[in-house]
């Protein structure tokens, strides 16, 4: 194992508000409608989903479950979420274009996040947001 990930399994793992934190300096897409929706931005999207994570929130969630970043980025089921934190953290336009492609083919939500999760995991998106960490 290169020496860089055997440091990053050694670390403690990632909160939701350590992830909150970052994506909240991050740059915001372009506005947009979602009817029915609060957010109009994908990142605002994020901040409000992580805002109560670890309460049941508007998502019915199980509170007091105390789950980190990794799980967050793992469950959730809008491919636009993921589609937008993707290249906004700064991970390799080639994985950006792949992770597009892949979430092309699945029929539903949760089976395009999957994909896309499969081009670009957790970790490729931490190290993103937390480079030389």
């Amino acid at each position: 194992m290169p020496r860089s990930e055997n440091k990053r399994c050694n670390r403690k793992p990632r909160t939701v508000r350590q992830l909150r934190t970052v994506i909240a300096r991050l740059p915001a897409d372009r506005p947009r409608e979602y009817p029915g929706k609060l957010f109009k931005t994908q990142k605002e999207h994020w901040l409000g989903w992580l805002k109560y994570y670890n309460t049941e929130g508007a998502y019915g969630r199980r509170a007091g479950m105390n789950r980190d970043a990794r799980y967050a980025y793992n469950h959730i089921v809008e491919p636009k979420m993921l589609l937008w934190l993707i290249p906004a953290a700064g991970v390799k336009p080639a994985l950006v274009r792949a992770a597009r492609a892949a979430a092309k083919g699945p029929k539903t939500m949760m089976a395009q996040s999957a994909a896309v999760r499969r081009v670009v995991p957790w970790e490729t998106v931490e190290a993103a947001l937390w480079p030389g960490e």
